[in-house]
């Protein structure tokens, strides 16, 4: 079973991130203050329980009626391994009659004298001891003197020289371990929000990197990821914006098709009738050739009869565009009937044969026993030849060669022609076959669109791109062996 957790936004992670670095920062804080207190509590209590027995021995000392250890005061103290620590046992004329210091024995109370340290409180048999300090921070020394009494007779006075180091370590302890811990939990939020940041910021600048190089990139969406933030959100958003332009680019690059499409047909109807009247004049004019001069020929009459042949044929093939221009945008209508292709490619190569031979271009055939007898439209589909072999002599105008190829298994016939000439670069071969386009001044870019048309309505297709073997361009024809689609 699949938990889908909630989405957290980029808010919420933030003040998530932010609570967590609160709470361990105060929680850090009190675990140390917590520990620091105790460490404080324990200090203390072993430094009164100390001062407390080095009082003892001092008082033992001065109201003991036999003879005591000298040594066992200064013994006890240095037992302690406490810094500071001094205490001396003088007798009520404040000479010094033992200490942790020997240098001390014999010499008298020098610390502002023993009276001006202890004031009686009025009729209180309490006394006050009022400490003397000397020094700053945690080098203060602190005098303390003690007198001490029995029935009011003043026996003596114990002074404890201390210094407070020892009591103020713990509190420096504290201080630098809060200092460590601060500075610990900053260098972890500074890597939480180096993470957050690196999360977030590095799909925004994608974002907008694709933003700023929105007409260079071509439209193209960024990698989408599956995240369920604002940063997914905007992703999302941005690769449909991206998706919706694209959609309105194709429509306007549709729309512009039609457009001219539309301005074609208008020009074609222009035009049919302003080009069909000079076209039936000039098929008139070639009749009247035919029955004037040709009785007259002897030796070429054939020939000439030829030339004035294909001349006919040529104004039917005009005749035919212009039909197919003011009928453009309908569905191409063919007439298949059984038809030698190879025929039909050497009609239009001897169609162009001045023209060959004065570029000196070489034309060859390869396979020319290839059976090539196809069901087609024999004036549509050399239409289609006419156009790719016009275009294969303009691309060699300083010569070349062109070579025609068969080739032919069970479903289908493949021509090739393959020239020797400037070639198709990669940008023009994705638009070769689109309406309108050409390289050419004098073209107006539908003699390839219309061959595609009829090829594909002869159930075939044709493909333009540049030669494998050396410089050039390859065309081939692709046909069923049963082609004839109505």
């Amino acid at each position: 079973m699949n938990i889908r957790l909630p989405a957290f936004g980029l808010t919420a992670k933030l003040l998530a991130l932010m609570v967590l670095l609160l709470t361990l920062t105060l929680g850090a804080q009190v675990a140390v203050s917590l520990g620091t207190q105790e460490a404080v509590v324990e200090s203390t209590q072993a430094r009164v329980k100390d001062l407390a027995r080095a009082i003892q021995i001092s008082v033992q000392e001065l109201t003991s009626v036999s003879a005591s250890d000298p040594d066992r005061l200064p013994n006890y103290v240095k037992s302690l391994h406490t810094q500071g620590l001094q205490v001396s046992i003088a007798s009520s004329r404040n000479l010094i009659i033992n200490s942790t210091n020997p240098k001390l024995i014999g010499a008298v109370l020098t610390q502002g004298g023993a009276t001006s340290a202890v004031a009686h409180s009025g009729g209180s048999n309490l006394i006050d001891v009022i400490p003397l300090a000397f020094g700053a921070g945690g080098q203060q020394t602190t005098v303390y003197l003690i007198p001490v009494e029995v029935e009011d007779h003043l026996l003596g006075y114990v002074q404890l020289i201390a210094n407070f180091g020892d009591f103020a370590e713990p509190l420096q302890q504290y201080r630098n371990q809060l200092l460590t811990v601060a500075l610990a939990i900053f260098a972890l939020g500074l890597v939480f929000a180096w993470v957050l940041a690196q999360r977030y910021v590095q799909p925004i600048h994608t974002v907008a990197a694709a933003a700023q190089n929105l007409a260079a990139r071509g439209l193209e969406p960024v990698p989408e990821t599956h995240r369920r933030d604002e940063i997914g959100l905007l992703t999302r958003s941005f690769n449909d914006m991206v998706a919706q332009l694209r959609r309105a680019r194709e429509r306007e690059i549709e729309l512009n098709r039609l457009e001219r499409f539309a301005a074609l047909g208008q020009l074609a109807g222009g035009l049919a009738h302003e080009i069909k009247n000079p076209l039936n004049f000039i098929s008139l004019a070639i009749d009247q050739l035919r029955i004037r001069y040709a009785g007259q020929l002897s030796s070429d009459r054939d020939h000439f009869l030829n030339q004035l042949g294909m001349m006919k044929d040529e104004i039917r093939r005009l005749t035919e565009l212009i039909q197919s221009f003011l009928h453009y945008g309908k569905p191409i209508e063919i007439h298949p009937a059984p038809t030698d292709v190879r025929a039909l490619v050497h009609s239009v190569i001897e169609l162009s044969e001045s023209k060959v031979r004065s570029q000196g271009i070489t034309v060859y055939e390869r396979n020319p026993d290839v059976p090539a007898v196809l069901n087609v439209d024999a004036e549509k589909l050399r239409t289609c030849f006419i156009n790719v072999v016009a275009n294969a002599i303009q691309a060699m105008p300083e010569g070349g060669t062109l070579d025609i190829g068969y080739a032919r298994d069970d479903s289908k016939l493949r021509l090739s022609f393959d020239d020797t000439g400037v070639g198709i670069d990669p940008a023009t071969q994705q638009r070769i076959f689109e309406p309108f386009f050409t390289t050419k001044r004098e073209g107006i870019g539908l003699g390839l669109f219309l061959s595609q048309a009829i090829v594909e309505k002869h159930g075939g297709n044709i493909t333009i791109g540049p030669r494998e073997d050396r410089r050039g361009t390859r065309v081939v024809f692709t046909f069923p062996v049963q082609t004839g689609k109505t």
